[in-house]
């Protein structure tokens, strides 16, 4: 049996007394008012030796229309700048809670596919999935105050903006909030019920005499998988692309589901690594790594794909609707967006390319570590232009968000995995997967 050590417990104790600290610092310094915008934005034209925009279009207009389109201009930024703690909350709640999503994902396909390699890492796969339901209570109290109007993430959740605009109009018998909240809440019920349901299978084949609880899971597992295709893009496009109204891509749901699975996949193999480093996990050997990189690489690849492909169609369909999406991420958030491609793809693919590497704990770490950040940055890009605009550097909240998370992540899952033994008994695998070489 796994024991949690007082050490790594009382750090995620840290990161989250730190990261709770850093999120009510980023809320406590957003404006309140439309004059601590009018501050703020003097400062910073001040502090760069030039006139606004406004002001030069206050000398072709008369005063009025000018006041009125400053004042404006002001409540818009306020909307961003008081968006942006929770965005920073927003984009790491639902990057660690994919993360879980993508190792129930993965763990799925294990046994669907009856794969003989995997079985001694299940109980790991099964300790980082402990996060779902806690991750999901979190995300779906965020969406229930969205909905009530604490923020301004998703301009469709406003009346007076519908009531606007013609595009959001003609999507509001999808995009409306009791529809939006139900379709929320199915997806989430459905995928812990098969996190529970598979958990509980697993654990009662330890104890059986035959092969009915795997059997089972086999079957619930399949069916998952149906729910999660269709759910994981209905998802994506509910919670990520609908910042965006204006904007759609039909790739999205795959290019998502890239980004958290091989993020998922690197988790398991981070941890693994980890266990083994503390003496558990005996039966997990090179080999067992191998594969996890080999994944690890793979998918990152696979993603790269979805990336180039999504991008470069509409960089040449050039369709002024759809091509504002990446012209706010070049010109705003230039570093984040190819930072992202350089973490995500250039990174994994010089270095776990060699099969050597991928047995090699350091380099794995190491080449894990970046992937993850590169994801979280990709999830960043993926949210934050939409919601905050050009009023965006990673600072105290979205650090603080991080590691709040991170800290929560680490406790609940270690703590899962001190209940249950760390080795599968009766998996008819499992003596396969104990001598699984490559």
């Amino acid at each position: 049996m796994y024991t949690f050590s007082s050490k790594l417990k009382t750090f995620s104790f840290i990161l989250m007394l730190l990261g709770a600290l850093g999120i009510g610092y980023g809320f406590f310094t957003a404006p309140k008012d439309i004059q601590e915008v009018e501050t703020i934005l003097s400062a910073e034209t001040h502090h760069e030796g030039g006139s606004n925009a406004h002001e030069a279009h206050a000398i072709e207009e008369n005063a009025a229309q000018a006041a009125e389109k400053h004042k404006e201009h002001l409540e818009h930024v306020l909307h961003q700048l008081q968006n942006k703690p929770w965005a920073a909350v927003y984009v790491a709640c639902i990057f660690f809670m994919l993360i879980s999503l993508g190792v129930l994902a993965f763990y799925a396909i294990q046994q669907v596919a009856q794969a003989g390699w995997s079985p001694v890492l299940f109980r790991v796969m099964q300790g980082i999935t402990a996060y779902l339901p806690v991750g999901s209570i979190l995300f779906f109290v965020f969406l229930i105050l969205c909905g009530l109007h604490f923020n301004h993430l998703f301009i469709w959740l406003d009346p007076e903006v519908v009531a606007s605009d013609k595009i959001i109009a003609n999507k509001s018998g999808y995009l409306n909030f009791p529809f939006w909240i139900i379709r929320a809440a199915i997806f989430l019920l459905g995928w812990n019920a098969y996190r529970y349901f598979s958990r509980k299978n697993c654990l009662a084949q330890d104890e059986a005499n035959d092969n009915s609880f795997y059997k089972k899971n086999f079957n619930i597992s399949a069916l998952f998988l149906v729910f999660f295709i269709v759910t994981e893009s209905i998802m994506s496009w509910d919670w990520i692309m609908s910042i965006d109204p204006h904007w759609s891509s039909t790739l999205f749901g795959w290019y998502v589901f890239a980004s958290f699975f091989v993020s998922g996949i690197t988790t398991i193999c981070l941890i693994s690594l980890y266990l083994k480093s503390k003496g558990y996990l005996e039966n997990v050997n090179t080999s067992h790594i191998h594969d996890l990189a080999k994944f690890m690489f793979g998918f990152s690849v696979f993603w790269t794909y979805l990336w180039f492909s999504q991008f470069m169609l509409i960089w040449y369909a050039n369709i002024p609707e759809e091509v504002t999406y990446f012209v706010t991420r070049i010109e705003l958030y230039n570093l984040p967006f190819f930072g992202a491609v350089a973490m995500n793809f250039l990174f994994p693919i010089l270095i776990l390319i060699n099969t050597d590497f991928k047995r090699i704990t350091w380099i794995l770490v190491m080449a894990g570590t970046v992937i993850l950040l590169g994801h979280y940055v990709d999830f960043f890009n993926m949210i934050m232009p939409s919601a905050v605009g050009d009023q965006w550097f990673i600072g105290i909240a979205e650090i603080g968000s991080v590691f709040f998370f991170l800290g929560l992540f680490i406790f609940v899952v270690f703590t899962a995995l001190t209940k249950a033994p760390l080795l599968p008994k009766r998996n008819p695998f499992i003596e396969e997967s104990k001598h699984f070489h490559y």
